[in-house]
């Protein structure tokens, strides 16, 4: 009987033990106020990469830099270098540089036969064009002439004698943009408009080189203007000789370009300029005796 009652006890203790242990599991599965249910979500389909330390760079960071570098960057720019008083090349940021050079553009020719340019942005025609010419063709020199859609419908045989002498005739524009803020689209008209009137005027190719109106660019206009097989042109001396009516003198223009000469520079002047027609021939001259060659960038 003792016997019995023993085992009806053990029983009993382990039915009220198992119910005790659903009912701690319950409990564990129920969320408190402190710490609210996880929630699932939907895995992002393109997960972040996990971190990695910069000189080991993950397969898909490389490649998306690549994807950046690839499209090109609508910052705008001014075109700006800084010069010095050795006759060395003016300095332009080596990012700057680089970008120029993986877009087919320059702002000096370096080379070691002390080989300069001489380039004239022509926008409109004050009446200084025809002796500009004059003194370059007495002296055997030729130049770049980077003429405007206005420039051209108002002066078609002045741009036809700038060919015809040797010189070249060059792109700045249909209507004088700045090319950082124009769409890719407009300014290829910009350039390609100019183009198709120019041979319509004068049976002729127009030399492709463009230069960038009020030196405004970006990446994007260098590449779209390298795409159309053009070369984009800045400067690396020049001066305020643009405003007709604040015009420094010939000596002014003259003691400038002396001044900061340097082998494989590119020499912007403006055609409207009365300082610089007439400074035009002593420059020449003088730079000729320091045994510098004029050239043209297709040469």
């Amino acid at each position: 009987m003792r016997s019995k009652i023993i085992m009806v006890g053990i029983i009993i203790f382990m039915l009220f033990g198992l119910t005790g242990c659903n009912r701690q599991a319950e409990k564990d599965n129920t969320p408190s106020k402190a710490s609210p249910p996880a929630v699932e979500t939907e895995t992002p389909k393109n997960p972040p990469a996990p971190a990695v330390k910069p000189e080991q760079p993950s397969v898909e960071r490389s490649n998306a830099a690549a994807t950046a570098t690839a499209t090109p960057s609508a910052k705008s720019y001014s075109w700006y270098f800084t010069r010095n008083s050795q006759h060395q090349i003016p300095f332009v940021n080596q990012d700057i540089s680089n970008l120029l050079s993986a877009n087919g553009a320059f702002y000096v020719l370096p080379n070691n036969n002390s080989k300069i340019y001489l380039t004239f942005d022509a926008g409109y025609e004050l009446g200084y064009t025809a002796r500009i010419l004059d003194t370059l063709k007495a002296n055997g020199v030729h130049a770049a002439f980077f003429i405007t859609g206005q420039y051209l419908r108002t002066q078609p045989e002045l741009t036809k004698r700038m060919k015809a002498e040797g010189n070249l005739v060059c792109n700045h524009t249909v209507n004088h943009p700045d090319c950082s803020k124009i769409s890719s689209d407009s300014l290829k008209k910009e350039i390609k408009s100019l183009e198709e009137q120019y041979l319509q005027v004068t049976g002729q190719e127009m030399d492709r080189y463009l230069r960038p109106p009020m030196g405004k660019y970006s990446e994007s206009s260098l590449k779209t203007t390298q795409e159309l097989g053009y070369k984009t042109v800045f400067w690396s001396m020049a001066f305020n000789d643009w405003d007709p009516s604040k015009q420094p003198g010939a000596d002014y223009s003259y003691n400038h370009v002396i001044s900061n000469i340097h082998p494989g520079a590119v020499i912007l002047l403006h055609a409207v300029s009365q300082s610089d027609t007439d400074a035009l021939d002593r420059i020449i001259k003088d730079l000729q005796s320091q045994g510098y060659v004029f050239a043209t960038f297709n040469q």
